[in-house]
């Protein structure tokens, strides 16, 4: 599917970035707010949200590296490199701090970014994704059950061959009763080929090599920057406990709990997410 999907209001460019040729659909005008996306979907995530932060704002809805309609180069897809693709883009865009916004991958990228460089972001609201801080609950260890399904799609070849046969519509079908079925093949349709290829590889950087330096308090710092994050009680990728803890210990992060709310609380309650970001913004 080489076709974007429409959205009324919006405009689509490339940026040059960190050699990489960067998709960036945008709306609106007035302060900045750049969204993030996870996987395994693409700047259209926002496509509900959009229309109601135009009126207020301007909208940033960047393809992250191997994803959507950017470049999808052989490496790079560890979260650190995703975290200064991201800056560089602000700097492309001739941005000095701007409002953030990031569902899954897109929320750890920006916690990155909160944590590495607090000066660049005004407020941040994150969803569906725990802080990259190691728990100190030793219970934690009882929720590692819920990483299970990214071990297929980590797995040399084989992690690219599950996400072009099925995966990613099938996490999202099962994940919600949200996505229409032109909605599915919106995201699915792009995860082809080398997107396929950098889905594994961004399961396999995770796994082998930011999960254990997260586990073992790479990022464990002060959050300097204002930070809602908003989780599905129904979420099955995030346990509530750990972010009850997380919670607590920045002063800084309020979490926002949806009892009946799943992972991809985007797609299920964009009117929400809306009214939380002209909240925070």
């Amino acid at each position: 599917m080489d076709e974007m999907p429409p959205v009324a209001g919006v405009q689509h460019r490339f940026v040059d970035v960190n050699g990489l040729r960067v998709h960036v659909a945008e709306a609106g005008r007035g302060e900045p707010v750049v969204m993030l996306h996870g996987w395994p979907q693409h700047w259209y995530l926002w496509r509900d949200v959009i229309p109601r932060l135009a009126p207020h704002a301007r909208v940033i809805c960047p393809d992250l590296r191997g994803f959507g309609w950017t470049d999808a180069p052989r490496s790079g897809y560890d979260r650190e490199t995703m975290r200064r693709d991201l800056e560089a883009l602000i700097d492309r865009l001739d941005l000095d701090r701007i409002r953030l916004v990031g569902h899954d991958w897109g929320g750890w990228i920006g916690f990155l970014l909160c944590l590495d460089r607090p000066e660049r972001v005004v407020r941040f609201v994150a969803a569906g994704i725990l802080p990259p801080w190691p728990s100190h609950d030793p219970r934690s260890v009882l929720e590692l059950w819920r990483a299970a399904y990214q071990i297929p799609l980590a797995l040399p070849y084989v992690g690219r061959r599950v996400v072009e046969h099925g995966a990613a519509r099938l996490l999202l079908r099962s994940g919600s009763t949200a996505f229409s079925n032109a909605e599915l093949d919106a995201f699915a349709g792009r995860l082809t080929g080398e997107r396929a290829r950098a889905s594994e590889l961004l399961y396999r950087s995770f796994l082998t090599r930011e999960g254990p330096a997260a586990a073992a308090g790479r990022y464990d710092r002060p959050l300097e920057v204002p930070t809602l994050l908003v989780a599905g009680g129904r979420d099955l990728a995030v346990p509530v406990r750990t972010l009850r803890e997380h919670a607590a210990r920045a002063a800084l992060l309020e979490l926002e709990l949806l009892p009946e709310v799943g992972h991809f609380i985007v797609d299920e309650r964009p009117e929400l997410m809306a009214e939380r970001v002209l909240r925070m913004f």
